[in-house]
């Protein structure tokens, strides 16, 4: 009985495998169950086993050579059997064309890697005997773009407050452990608040940042060498972006100044930032940072610290979402708050507590805040 050898269909996306090594030559006799021949796919390599006992009567497809799946590869008779090849090379040949009129010679691991990489075989010229590709011939490809750099549109040159701040901030984020903790924060009082006495959200958070900072004074230092030093004042700066750049104007003694007095001084420098007529006192001395993306529809951020400070304070925008409160379901305003802090001069846990008590000072804002 003739027994066709046929390329078996190894996943269920597999369209096509490579014939790898023949176990067996042409005449030689197999065991129903023995490997007869490495077939290799795009996820796998495997070792088809016969599926009758007798001999190896036709090998159809070479090692190296790409077929459709359940093509038939090769056929195995019992030893005196009579046999016809010719039959089955033309079904063979039927099997293969109809996987497509023009079929470009490529191993499954070259077609897997042009794939992911957006490479149309038909440009690729193959290295092997017959032009067949592999995956080498696509890496070199992919290296070769990669050595081709994009056309520039326009160059724009650090210099000034821009390079300083790109220094800054490189420094800070090579020399400082940055690790970060987001908490979610019911905005509903301050809210309220604002509504009432147009007093910003940010002026609120500002105002509960400096309040907390006295009572863990770990947030409000710096390091240097093997000494934490922590500062008597309390100095909040609140990045202002501008067309210069991002520059911080600092609120000092921010902690011994009601809501009113905080609210006009950033009003004040914020528009100092814009004009670029902000003095020195007023962009030096910050022991912390606030920086607000909210109004840019960011929900939440990691924002980098800005040395020499110890951690920096990034704050999302409002949304109002659902919330349990008294065994009841209510639709709060809500935000987030992501403190990035210096793992070298604290932990996780006095972080955690430090931003727990800024999230507990804005839900209870009140207008004497």
């Amino acid at each position: 009985m003739v027994t066709k050898v046929v390329m078996p269909r190894l996943s269920l996306t597999m369209k096509e495998g490579t014939v790898g090594k023949w176990y067996k030559k042409e005449g030689e006799s197999v065991e129903k169950g023995e490997p007869i021949v490495e077939v290799v796919s795009e996820k796998a390599t495997y070792d088809l086993e016969a599926p009758s006992s007798g001999i190896l009567r036709k090998v159809l497809v070479q090692a190296g050579v790409d077929v459709p799946v359940n093509a038939i590869i090769g056929v195995i008779t019992a030893p005196e059997e009579p046999f016809s090849g010719a039959e089955i090379t033309a079904e063979t040949q039927v099997e293969v064309e109809a996987e497509g009129e023009k079929r470009v010679p490529a191993s499954p691991a070259a077609k897997r890697l042009a794939r992911e990489h957006g490479v149309d075989l038909s440009t690729v010229k193959g290295s092997r005997p017959e032009g067949r590709i592999v995956e080498e011939d696509i890496q070199s490809l992919i290296e070769q773009k990669a050595e081709t750099p994009p056309k520039v549109k326009q160059t724009i040159h650090l210099s000034g407050y821009k390079k300083t701040t790109a220094e800054r901030l490189s420094m800070s984020f090579r020399t400082a452990p940055h690790s970060a903790i987001i908490m979610e924060t019911d905005v509903s009082k301050a809210a309220e608040l604002h509504h009432k006495t147009q007093v910003s959200y940010t002026t609120i958070i500002v105002k509960a940042v400096a309040e907390a900072l006295n009572e863990f004074p770990l947030l409000n230092s710096t390091l240097e060498g093997d000494r934490i030093k922590m500062f008597e004042d309390v100095n909040v700066g609140v990045a202002v972006a501008t067309e210069n750049g991002l520059i911080v104007p600092v609120i000092h003694n921010a902690d011994k100044k009601p809501l009113e007095e905080i609210e006009a001084a950033i009003k004040e420098l914020t528009e100092k930032a814009r004009q670029a007529k902000l003095k020195r006192e007023e962009l030096t001395g910050g022991t912390f940072t606030i920086t607000n993306l909210g109004m840019y529809d960011v929900d939440f951020f990691t924002p980098i610290i800005n040395p020499p400070e110890a951690a920096i304070l990034g704050i999302g925008k409002i949304t109002e979402k659902p919330v349990a409160s008294n065994a009841r379901i209510e639709i709060k305003p809500v935000l987030m708050l992501s403190l990035s802090y210096d793992h070298r001069i604290l932990d996780g846990a006095p972080a955690a507590q430090f931003l727990q008590r800024v999230k507990e000072k804005i839900q209870n804002t009140t207008e004497q805040t």
